[in-house]
């Protein structure tokens, strides 16, 4: 009994610290999104009660659903490119060569740099001005003159996920690196002997044994790429018209440009939500695979 009290005791701060800065904001906010709260009535003691008039009424707006559209569209996109080219770097890696540890070092160097620093780089670099992506397509004549990557609607949402995907391999590639590390190479050799060519392997040894590591970076992945906002904040606002409003952009500018303080909990409220199933699916998913 008195092992059980000491271990309650250690529990208690870390309990208290969640229910204060995590429970507490999140309860906040569901309240919040139904009552009508804007800059008039912010301040007034007692708040109109409206039920999910705020959540009716977003969804009847045509940029509710431009955002979750672009945000299913950028998540996607990016995870799989993710997913694709760190897959193909933790394959590269896995085989010891010279300098291997040192070019594994560099290709870490953009997911340790901070997500505003990267932005602010990749603005610079798809700028029409001294941009030097616009300076190596014109080198290549490519294209004949200086592109505005980010105002134009077509490019400005493949300026975003190119910059998301840069920063999303290295992690990709560590997890999966990771992953890759606990297979036996006595089964490769075993598969060589039977005859087994790169393709069978990858396919039949090396995909299976790391479901799990697979698992984890493509649920990581959503999750951190869904609720994408200093990128899309610095790097086009949202715009233009639209063309890259994000649900977690759509939330700041309805609570912070529009003063309507309820719509905006009403949209942090969906992604939060939507970021909660996908967790709840995630556990479930690793307690299957670690009962099998």
């Amino acid at each position: 009994m008195h092992k059980n009290r000491v271990g309650y005791m250690f529990i208690v701060p870390a309990v208290i610290f969640m229910l204060l800065f995590v429970g507490y904001p999140i309860i906040y906010n569901i309240l919040l999104s139904l009552q009508d709260v804007n800059v008039m009535t912010v301040n007034s003691p007692i708040k109109e009660f409206v039920g999910f008039k705020n959540y009716i009424e977003l969804f009847k707006s045509s940029v509710l659903l431009v955002a979750i559209g672009n945000t299913l569209y950028y998540t996607v996109v990016c995870i799989i490119f993710q997913f694709v080219l760190g897959f193909a770097f933790a394959l590269f890696f896995n085989i010891e060569f010279t300098f291997s540890k040192f070019i594994r070092g560099l290709v870490m160097v953009s997911w340790l740099i901070p997500m505003t620093i990267n932005a602010l780089s990749f603005k610079f670099m798809f700028s029409p001005s001294g941009g030097v992506i616009n300076q190596i397509l014109m080198n290549l004549h490519v294209i004949n003159q200086p592109l505005d990557w980010l105002i134009q609607p077509n490019s400005a949402m493949w300026g975003l996920i190119i910059t998301n995907v840069w920063v999303g391999i290295p992690f990709n590639m560590i997890l999966l690196t990771t992953g890759l590390s606990t297979i036996p190479k006595s089964i490769y050799e075993s598969a060589s002997l039977d005859g087994a060519n790169w393709f069978q392997k990858l396919f039949y040894i090396t995909i299976p044994s790391i479901k799990p590591a697979i698992l984890s970076v493509l649920m990581l992945g959503f999750i951190y790429t869904f609720k994408v906002f200093d990128l899309v904040f610095i790097m086009t606002n949202g715009g233009p018209v639209n063309a890259t409003e994000v649900l977690s952009t759509l939330s700041y500018k309805l609570s912070f440009n529009q003063y309507s303080y309820s719509q905006g909990s009403a949209v942090a409220n969906i992604l939060f939500l939507t970021l909660f199933i996908v967790s709840l699916f995630y556990v479930k998913l690793i307690k299957e695979d670690e009962v099998m």
